[in-house]
């Protein structure tokens, strides 16, 4: 291939290489000879060589050689040369090369060209890789063109300010007078950038927000010219007018009706007069009545308006279009809090999306299903959450148990009803349960005295009729353990009795022992449940004897030792094994760590009242040996013995005394350590106070405020400790920090320390700031320690 050749024969000599070797050495060649004639300096072919040159760039093959060139034909006169040097400017610049600071006097010089369309490629080019530096020096420019009168560069004016406004946010007030009063424009173009410039605005400056809630009307008058005008072919779509900027226009609306009374009733009839007007039948209508249910729900709409929104989401789920389907369930989602009784009338169409064959469809109807469950529809919606787990995608399995369990235990009509509703789930799908199930399960049947017989039964015919289900074997053993006399009375009313012997249920838990399915978990609720059998049966306790004294021996040092004990138990301690093996007390569910990370879950509030009172009320005794020490007392008052100390009591009083010797620090409070700043950086800071409620326990609250003069927003933490340290992390106070220290937001952690570890913390903060997601990792070392008062 020659050096002259053109633009054409290159791409056609590229694209016939019939390898990936034999197109890079055309490349070669063809840039080894577009180098050669830059150094000669041909004018004449500066810019077809600058064309072939952003193909290759294009290819993805090195190009930084053509940014002088760029340079050198954006200040050429001709108007095909600059055409080209601005298009390799936005290919082969950005703000960081420095070469992107020699196009600035030009970019200047054109913006004030007579051709409109030397104007329109340098706004372009500012648009698109302006630096923060060029944008200072260009901005009055700017401003001028969004006031000129040819609405081609207005519109593109409206669009390079956008751009201004991203980059150097304090400049929207210079372009804030000018933004409004395009609105009054009738070119379309003109008007969607304007929007888009004031959507900006706003978005970043309070005061800017405030001085455009003005201009509701006119953006109200605008939206109802495009609802109401006749056909126009040149801004139709699928039969709406110019949706692009329907859609530009309520996002506005949504932004400035926001949390202000005035503005959302001037947009009240608005909205519901595009809610009923709008088709929905094409994918354009669908998107401007999907833009005007989230305005609607975003400010402060009646209610009436509120249930058309629902509605509308309603039909959405309807369409054939699985994306518009996802859409609405998502949308729904949001709102399900706020308008409960709206949502459950479009439940029957809810619950058919979880027949969709879309995974995500899937996921999203579930999650919808699970909020709507209520305690007047528990029956009926548990019914198409269970059909739906029989045969719900292996990964949706975790997130279906789940939701069943919680919305089982918050709204189960009988105690019946829920343990068979939570038998059944382990039954379909006991191996996608979360570890906390079985001892869950466990406690509500021993809360349920007047049901054992009827659970025990239950457990038993599920355990001979399959045993690979883990989490029901093991719920199984524990209540054939427990209540393995009343299965062999055969004493049922809510079910068929069946006549069960004491071989037969030994049978069965030694299939469980034997089996290559059985976790050692299971293999250990069988084992126990064997043992206890031996308190419960009369004619086969030889049986249980040989049955443990094998696993004495076992490779799996749990069983080994369950069973070394339960020897033990059999030949030193025979005479208290049916006392050792008694049934269990019933379980309080809010005992003391039953709840993770909640360490006062277990006591109750008068409880500790009445500790404080009796603490209150015992009288100050004066300890001799304590004063001896001199750490506590005042030294200079002589030692008093209490007149209220009996001296009939003297066991009393030296108890009282060795307590107090052994508990010198009983009386002193922990004092939370002090706020200590572990981040801080763009405005944003972070403050860290340890409270030292147990002895292993500690409260670590995390306070972000913000000094900037913008909010923050989605602001996240997320923290990660050591494995042996069991977390939970509380809700957040919210996600939106205000400006100039105007709120905060509080995020509080538990930490459980068992082994009393070197604390540890890394956490990651996320939060957008002025359109940016900033994200940082910190590490935590150690932790500030509470003091002692």
């Amino acid at each position: 291939m020659s050096p002259s050749v053109r633009l054409q024969e290159m791409i056609r000599v590229i694209r016939s290489a019939r390898t990936q070797g034999e197109e890079r050495g055309v490349i070669q060649r063809e840039c080894a000879a577009i180098r050669a004639q830059f150094r000669q300096g041909d004018n004449g072919s500066r810019s077809h060589n600058l064309a072939k040159l952003l193909y290759v760039h294009m290819l993805g093959y090195p190009a930084h050689f053509g940014q002088m060139e760029c340079v050198r034909l954006i200040a050429s006169p001709r108007y095909n040369e600059k055409r080209i040097g601005y298009l390799g400017a936005m290919m082969l610049l950005d703000e960081k090369q420095d070469a992107s600071l020699l196009i600035t006097n030009s970019i200047k010089n054109d913006l004030s060209h007579s051709s409109q369309y030397v104007q329109s490629l340098a706004l372009c080019t500012l648009a698109c890789m302006g630096s923060a530096e060029m944008c200072r020096d260009l901005a009055p420019e700017i401003e001028r063109l969004l006031r000129a009168s040819n609405s081609y560069i207005k519109k593109k004016a409206a669009l390079c300010a956008v751009h201004i406004v991203r980059k150097v946010p304090e400049l929207g007030e210079l372009f804030t007078p000018s933004a409004r009063s395009l609105l009054s424009e009738k070119n379309h173009g003109v008007l969607h950038g304007a929007v888009i410039l004031i959507t900006e605005l706003c978005e970043r400056n309070l005061d800017t927000l405030e001085q455009c809630r003005k201009a509701v009307p006119e953006l109200v008058q605008i939206m109802k010219g495009l609802v109401m005008s006749g056909y126009s072919p040149e801004h139709n779509v699928a039969g709406i007018s110019d949706p692009f900027l329907q859609v530009r226009i309520l996002r506005l609306l949504r932004i400035l009706g926001r949390n202000n009374d005035t503005a959302s009733d001037a947009m009240n009839d608005l909205l519901a007069q595009v809610a009923t007007n709008t088709d929905s039948s094409k994918t354009a209508g669908s998107a401007v009545l999907y833009e005007t249910v989230l305005t609607i729900m975003d400010i402060k709409s009646e209610s009436g308006l509120r249930v058309l929104a629902v509605n509308i989401l309603g039909r959405f789920l309807l369409n054939n279009d699985r994306n518009i389907r996802y859409v609405s369930m998502t949308s729904l989602q949001k709102i399900v809090q706020t308008d409960h009784n709206a949502v459950q009338r479009h439940r029957g169409t809810i619950v058919d999306c979880l027949k969709d064959q879309d995974a995500s469809v899937q996921r999203r109807a579930l999650e919808l299903s699970l909020a709507l469950v209520s305690a007047v529809n528990i029956r009926s919606l548990m019914k198409e959450l269970l059909l739906f787990l029989s045969s719900c995608p292996l990964e949706l399995r975790a997130n279906t148990t789940s939701g069943i369990f919680l919305a089982a235990d918050r709204y189960a009509p009988s105690q019946r009803w829920h343990i068979d509703t939570i038998l059944h789930v382990l039954t379909t799908a006991g191996g996608d349960v979360r570890d906390e199930t079985v001892p869950n399960l466990i406690q509500l049947i021993t809360t349920a005295s007047d049901l054992h017989s009827y659970t025990v039964h239950k457990l038993y015919r599920a355990l001979v009729a399959d045993i690979q289900q883990q989490s029901l074997v093991q719920v199984a053993c524990w209540c054939i353990g427990e209540y393995g006399d009343l299965l062999m009375k055969g004493e049922c009313e809510e079910t068929e009795p069946v006549q069960v012997t004491e071989d037969d249920v030994l049978d069965a838990l030694e299939t469980v022992l034997q089996s290559h399915m059985s976790s050692p978990a299971t293999r250990a609720f069988a084992l126990t449940a064997t043992m206890k059998l031996s308190t419960r049966i009369t004619n086969n306790v030889d049986r249980i004897r040989s049955i443990v004294s094998i696993y004495g021996s076992c490779i799996d040092v749990e069983l080994q030792q369950r069973a070394v004990e339960y020897n033990a138990l059999f030949k030193k301690y025979d005479h208290m094994r049916a006392a050792v093996l008694e049934r269990m007390p019933v379980i309080d569910k809010n005992s003391p760590g039953h709840i993770n990370g909640d360490f006062t879950a277990g006591v109750k509030e008068s409880e500790l009242v009445k500790v404080k009172q009796v603490e209150a009320d015992r009288p100050q005794e004066t300890n001799q040996a304590c004063d001896l020490l001199g750490l506590l007392g005042d030294s200079d008052q002589p030692w008093q013995p209490s007149p209220a100390q009996p001296t009939t009591a003297p066991s009393s009083a030296s108890t009282n005394m060795g307590g107090d010797l052994l508990d010198l620090l009983g009386g002193l409070d922990l004092i939370p350590a002090p706020a200590v700043t572990v981040y801080e950086k763009n405005g944003l800071s972070i403050k860290l106070q340890c409270d030292k409620k147990m002895d292993t326990g500690v409260t670590v609250t995390f306070t972000a405020t913000n000094s900037s003069d913008n909010d923050i927003s989605s602001f996240t933490l997320q923290v990660a400790v050591p494995k042996s340290v069991q977390l939970q992390m509380k809700a957040p106070s919210g996600d939106v920090i205000p400006a100039q220290g105007a709120g905060h937001v509080i995020q509080t952690v538990l930490l459980n320390n068992p082994n009393k570890v070197n604390l540890k913390m890394r956490v990651r903060v996320q939060y957008s700031k002025q359109g940016s997601v900033c994200q940082d990792m910190l590490q935590i070392d150690s932790l500030p320690t509470p003091a002692l008062q």
